[in-house]
């Protein structure tokens, strides 16, 4: 019942930007104020998010490592996976990020009767994370042709080059149905594998059901709905938010504010959710620190600053009190003090 949450509750998102748009006025509230107020919550959590982590101290190294370290000339050391260097750190940094290096070497558990446990490849999570995650990015890039007059040549290609193929009238967009392939195949993954379902969230399903639905609406609006929509007072609108001038049309239709206020819904939740690995992944200790223990002294800050009190000092203040306890001394006592110890149980009889 977990995704049943997540649906019931993008529905009623739906319906609320659907029925709020029909009341005379609230075209300014669903087209203005909400993205506006979507905006300053998304950078300022992103913000505030990134400077908590970033006050984090990491007094030891933690990364995690696969490799050989850099020891001695003759052994052979893994650059990649365990950086001495900090371009070295900034390689494997990259790789990560832009190719999901350590999800493609990704492996699932299977058991099997016997007992008998196997190690599978897992490269189709890989495969379809990068179509997802790209797709994404590249609708994001292109989206900003809708804020912006006149529209960079950068984006007119990427505009192009999205749509060559030329699949059905709009031209279909080969992120979007990435986009869609990649969200689906990770909703459906945390559906059917036992082991994900298992530590699956409400709040694991619910992103997955808003992009999906952001994505569907934008699909049903440039090739089914186009009619009810006005593509120009769209662009008036988008370049009026990024100017502080939003001009707000009667004529865009319901279906774009459905679209609008769910992604405005996204952007409010992203800072809080777990979508914030986008930030959090350059600020890692398992992946952006050296893996130079041998060469650095890495010391706690948080440890108190206390006076080492070594064994010759304590020898030093106790020590006629060891020779008279006959305990074992390293510096043996003067013979004035030591004669004076060899008297002191005299005396004491006396």
């Amino acid at each position: 019942m977990k995704y049943a949450f997540s649906f019931l509750a993008v529905i009623v998102l739906i319906l609320i930007a659907w029925l709020g748009s029909q009341i005379p006025g609230m075209q300014y509230f669903f087209g203005v104020a909400v993205p506006y107020l979507a905006v300053m919550v998304f950078l300022g959590g992103f913000v505030y998010r990134v400077i908590q982590w970033s006050k984090s101290p990491v007094p030891f190294p933690i990364q995690t490592t696969c490799g050989q370290a850099k020891s001695l000339d003759f052994v052979k050391h893994d650059r990649l996976e365990s950086p001495h260097t900090t371009s070295e750190v900034v390689a494997r940094m990259a790789l990560e990020i832009l190719t999901f290096r350590s999800l493609f070497r990704n492996t699932k558990s299977e058991l099997y009767d016997g007992p008998k446990i196997t190690y599978e490849s897992s490269k189709w999570l890989w495969l379809f994370a990068l179509i997802f995650h790209y797709s994404f990015l590249v609708v994001v890039i292109r989206h900003m042709r809708m804020f912006l007059n006149p529209v960079p040549a950068v984006i007119e290609l990427l505009n192009w080059a999205d749509s060559m193929f030329e699949i059905l009238t709009p031209s279909l967009y080969m992120t979007t149905a990435g986009l869609i392939a990649g969200v689906l195949f990770l909703f459906i993954r945390r559906l059917t594998n036992r082991h994900v379902r298992y530590i699956s969230l409400a709040n694991d399903y619910f992103p997955l059901v808003l992009i999906f639905a952001i994505a569907v609406t934008g699909f049903l609006m440039r090739h089914f709905l186009r009619g009810g929509i006005d593509i120009v007072a769209i662009k008036e609108l988008g370049v009026g938010l990024v100017t502080f001038h939003p001009v707000i049309s009667s004529d865009i239709g319901s279906i774009f504010y459905i679209h609008l206020f769910l992604v405005s819904i996204l952007l409010v939740y992203f800072p809080f959710s777990k979508l914030m690995h986008l930030g959090g992944v350059f600020l890692s200790p398992t992946r952006n620190m050296k893996n130079n223990s041998r060469q650095v002294r890495h010391i706690n800050p948080w440890n108190p600053d206390i006076k080492v009190h070594a064994y010759a000092s304590y020898e030093d203040e106790f020590r006629e009190f060891m020779v008279e306890a006959n305990i074992p001394v390293e510096k043996e006592l003067p013979p004035e003090e030591e004669a004076a110890v060899d008297e002191a149980p005299a005396k004491a009889e006396e």
